[in-house]
């Protein structure tokens, strides 16, 4: 089975997740600058999450047009995937209304880890359909390898919230960051696979 049905399915849970991210955003009842500034924080873990499911929506998307086939290992990877994702509206409310409680941030921090780490599950799936092409093997290798270095890092700032708030939300702003450098090879790739134009790069 092709992966036509599941990129459909992931685009649909996935615009649902920035649908409920946005909704949770409550208007201040009062039309004041001392009010938004209160409102800050909801907005910036907001603009965080929303650029981190971007991200990972760009790469699940040019991943699912590289894979071969949609097998059950990588149906119930990405189940997986998307059931982490949808955890992060919650844990964004929840540090956008508590951002100095150690908790807070540790439990962003976790979900964060798990989507994480559920993508980098569905990049070994995917790289595992592509072992008859060698290059395009290792090339995955090196982005599977990043994958797993983000999760890490996601992963430490769990520990790291109850040590220094700020270190856990400097790593929340610098993998996205690092995440956000376009590539040519993997859009060329998929240009050659599809006979078409790639349009815009992969952000991993």
């Amino acid at each position: 089975m092709g992966t036509g049905r599941v990129q459909a399915f992931s685009d649909g849970v996935i615009a649902i997740i920035i649908t409920i991210m946005v909704l949770e955003l409550q208007v201040p009842h009062e039309a004041t600058l001392a009010a938004f500034v209160k409102l800050a924080p909801v907005l910036l873990s907001y603009l965080l999450s929303y650029v981190v499911v971007a991200i990972m929506w760009v790469n699940h998307h040019h991943l699912l047009h590289i894979a071969k086939r949609a097998d059950a290992s990588l149906l119930w990877t990405n189940n997986v995937l998307l059931f982490w994702m949808s955890m992060i509206p919650f844990a964004t409310r929840y540090i956008g209304l508590n951002p100095k409680v150690p908790f807070a941030v540790a439990l962003y921090g976790c979900v964060l880890t798990l989507s994480a780490a559920a993508f980098t599950w569905l990049r070994h799936i995917v790289n595992r359909h592509l072992a008859h092409d060698r290059d395009t093997v290792a090339y995955h290798r090196g982005k599977l390898l990043k994958s797993t270095y983000s999760t890490a890092l996601y992963a430490a700032s769990v520990p790291l919230a109850y040590v220094s708030i700020s270190v856990a939300y400097a790593i929340f702003i610098l993998i996205p960051i690092f995440y956000f450098i376009p590539e040519r090879k993997l859009a060329e790739q998929i240009e050659q696979e599809l006979g078409i134009s790639a349009g815009p790069t992969e952000l991993d």
